[in-house]
């Protein structure tokens, strides 16, 4: 009998498949659509953070000293700094509102003095209108050079209170040849980030996997309004076998649609998805779910199109608020928290953890947290189904 029940169970779902698969909605929905809209969103969205940021500064030295050349010299080993000449203020001014330079920075004439003496200075930074952030990069930079020449000018002022020139020249010496006292270490963080590109294919991905599953419990309501289900029912196939048979349908097809989108993603795109047992971990997990709870809201409808519109919502408001879109991680106070209301927020959290770097434990969590969404929805959608095909 309960060989009988399993071949049963293997017959609908193979039934359903190949009826899913005829009408080409599994491979448009699953893998086409979400395929084609990462590869658009990345490919208008996703620059910015490969190509990386340039700036180009003008610096106007109407000093003459040692200083401003050291600033320069600072400027120059910068790979992402471009120097232009402004030999005035005036120019360089000019040069900033044209938009010819992101930044000007002006030395003034007796900088190198006025500092080295202790006395009060200061350096003018000029910024092109269009651009805050190339200021802000040159005001950061300018304000630790400041930083620097004001430890001098404090060194001075402590080791030669008479103001004696002799003794203010040596300490200016010993302090501008002594290395610093605290380093900054940069530490690699490329494996702890993940592009845009695989930002879009894992919200794109998630986000269609809860249209391509819904078909299951909504095949139910089909077959009952058609006659097939009564059909179904006096044959001496257990209503168990039924269900079991449209849930590992739905499953079977959002599994394969997102392995396949996963691989495509990764070799077409350049994606990075990261442990590969973790993001298989994670689809299992996730298939499960979205399955799940599909399956929980169409049993809430009345006829197909209804349970398909439920669904419909149940998938756009969660992929809203799960963060499929844009990382809503991001956002600010109870908004980041919101996300974990929808298993699509614990999905994204997995696999983004995962395409940064982390590992299965890192992303346990998350897979907690989908599953259990899933064992829930799941046990409250097995009992209504139930009563489904009962009547």
């Amino acid at each position: 009998m309960a060989s009988g029940a399993g071949r049963a169970t293997v017959a609908i779902a193979a039934k359903d498949l190949r009826r899913r698969i005829r009408d080409r909605s599994a491979i448009l929905i699953g893998l086409v659509l979400p395929f084609a809209l990462a590869g658009i969103f990345s490919l208008t969205l996703g620059g910015a953070d490969e190509e990386g940021f340039e700036a180009t500064f003008a610096v106007t030295d109407e000093d003459g000293g040692d200083l401003p050349a050291s600033f320069v010299a600072l400027l120059e080993e910068l790979d992402f700094v471009t120097l232009e000449d402004a030999a005035t203020a005036a120019e360089a001014e000019r040069l900033a509102d044209d938009g010819a330079v992101d930044a000007a920075v002006i030395f003034p004439e007796g900088f190198s003095r006025a500092a080295q003496s202790g006395e009060a200075t200061s350096i003018e930074i000029v910024s092109h209108p269009g651009d805050d952030v190339a200021a802000l990069v040159a005001t950061s930079i300018a304000r630790s050079f400041a930083a620097r020449i004001d430890t001098v000018g404090v060194a001075v002022a402590v080791a030669s209170p008479d103001h004696d020139p002799e003794a203010a020249a040596r300490v200016v010496q010993a302090a501008q040849a002594a290395p610093p006292v605290v380093e900054i270490v940069e530490d690699e963080a490329a494996s702890r980030t993940f592009s845009a590109t695989t930002f879009f294919a894992i919200g794109m991905a998630v986000f269609f996997l809860f249209f391509t599953v819904e078909f299951g419990v909504r095949g139910l309501l089909e077959e009952r309004n058609e006659g097939t289900l009564a059909r179904l029912l006096v044959s001496p196939i257990p209503p168990s076998a039924i269900l079991t048979g449209k849930a590992l349908a739905s499953f079977a097809v959002g599994f394969v649609s997102t392995t396949l989108l996963v691989i495509a993603s990764t070799v077409l795109l350049d994606a990075t998805w990261g442990d590969p047992l973790g993001v298989s971990l994670l689809v299992v997990a996730g298939v499960f779910t979205a399955v799940a709870v599909t399956a929980l809201v169409t049993t809430l409808a009345s006829t197909p199109a209804q349970a398909g519109s439920y669904a419909s919502i149940v998938a756009v408001v969660g992929g809203l608020l799960g963060g499929t879109f844009f990382p809503i991680s991001q956002a600010p106070g109870v908004f980041a928290a919101l996300r974990f209301l929808s298993p699509q927020g614990w999905m994204m959290e997995g696999f983004q953890e995962l395409a940064s770097g982390g590992s299965v434990a890192d992303a346990l969590p998350a897979l907690v947290g989908t599953f259990t969404i899933g064992a829930v929805c799941a046990s409250v959608a097995w009992v209504r189904a139930s009563r489904i095909v009962a009547r």
